[in-house]
């Protein structure tokens, strides 16, 4: 719907961009303008907040947007209008408006008091295990809130005390301003659309009728997040006002480094030591692993830094992904010291196997 302030506000400078901004710029920097002034983290911006998220909800919605564009393309001194007239208004002359319809549409007769608007995008931080992120989990985040005041049920009136009818648009929140065959509507600059005012404000909430608080969100952590990863949640952030869509959550995913593992895509990493003579002769070894324990071969003549696959064993499947694989490199130890029997032997073997040393 087409407001009257929109040939006053340049929506575009409001939010940092260019008319030819594309959909996810505009979404950006929004979201980065948002965070910045949002009053439960900077008090006393919420002027600002009101102004970004009202550019937002006509930039970010591609009809508003569009008729917006037209709009400030016609401008006042387009055909159909002579200038500002008597009070800031605009002077019509008559004239065919069939190309302008489907603009002004919403233009006269409108009403912002109850106008949906979309909740504000809320970002959070995750700290996480190596293995809840690679194995996936569901955890819970507080989030600042604003709940209902509890000393005055959200009304914004003290105990005991009510509101008035106010007296510039008799309640009904908005003031009309005839312009000939055209009736414009306005937010009434007294009540701000309330209606109305408050006799005495609540103690409590000074007026406000909300309270800060937290709240508890499930966030589901699919399998196979990575460090620094952002994960969106559709619908998770402020609730809208007047019915409109509540915002979304972004969570910052950080993942705590585990000294046993590590990350090669879906697959994890990890070692084992194995002894010498073992590796010679053959053996089996038990390999930890972020589940379940699993006994690996260790076939005779292994060389030192060998990497065995253990298969399924890595970050599970999830939807398109199949699962990864366990790699397990074999480290080969060497004893440091050996006495005067382990010696001998050694020297036997060596013998026996006709080593010597080579730069091959």
């Amino acid at each position: 719907m087409a407001e009257r302030e929109w040939f006053d506000k340049d929506y575009y400078k409001i939010l940092g961009v260019t008319s030819s901004a594309t959909d996810k710029e505009i979404t950006r920097a929004y979201r980065k303008l948002a965070k910045e002034h949002h009053p439960d983290t900077n008090p006393g911006s919420e002027e600002k907040f009101k102004e970004i998220s009202v550019a937002y909800d006509v930039l970010g919605d591609a009809t508003k947007r569009k008729e917006y564009d037209e709009v400030r393309r016609l401008g006042p001194g387009a055909q159909g209008f002579s200038g500002a007239g008597p009070g800031g208004g605009f002077n019509f002359q008559t004239g065919d408006f069939s190309d302008l319809g489907d603009i002004f549409g919403g233009l006269f007769g409108g009403s912002r008091r109850q106008r949906a608007q979309r909740g504000a995008d809320l970002e959070t931080a995750l700290h996480l295990s190596f293995r809840d992120a690679v194995m996936g989990v569901t955890t819970t985040v507080n989030l600042p809130s604003n709940e209902a005041c509890h000393t005055c049920g959200g009304r914004g009136a003290a105990p005991g005390s009510g509101f008035v009818t106010c007296e510039r648009c008799a309640g009904r929140g908005v003031l009309n301003d005839d312009q000939g065959p055209f009736a414009m509507s306005s937010v009434c600059p007294v009540c701000q659309g309330r209606g109305g005012r408050i006799v005495t404000p609540c103690p409590t909430c000074h007026g406000t009728g909300r309270e800060p608080s937290s709240r508890r969100v499930n966030v589901r952590i699919p399998p196979g997040v990575i460090d620094a990863q952002r994960i969106r949640l559709k619908s998770k952030g402020s609730p809208g006002t007047n019915g409109g869509a509540p915002g979304d959550l972004f969570v910052d995913v950080h993942v705590t480094p585990d000294p046993r593992f590590d990350r090669r895509g879906r697959n994890v990493t990890t070692s084992v030591n194995v002894p010498l003579t073992s590796v010679m002769l053959g053996t089996t070894v038990e390999v930890v692993t972020l589940d379940e324990p699993v006994t690996l071969k260790i076939p005779a003549g292994t060389q030192p830094s060998t990497t065995m696959r253990v298969r399924g064993r890595g970050v599970p499947a999830s939807g398109k992904h199949a699962a990864g694989d366990l790699l397990v490199t074999v480290n080969v130890t060497v004893p440091k010291k050996l006495n005067k029997e382990q010696r001998v032997a050694v020297e036997r073997l060596a013998a026996a196997l006709h080593e010597e040393t080579t730069n091959d």
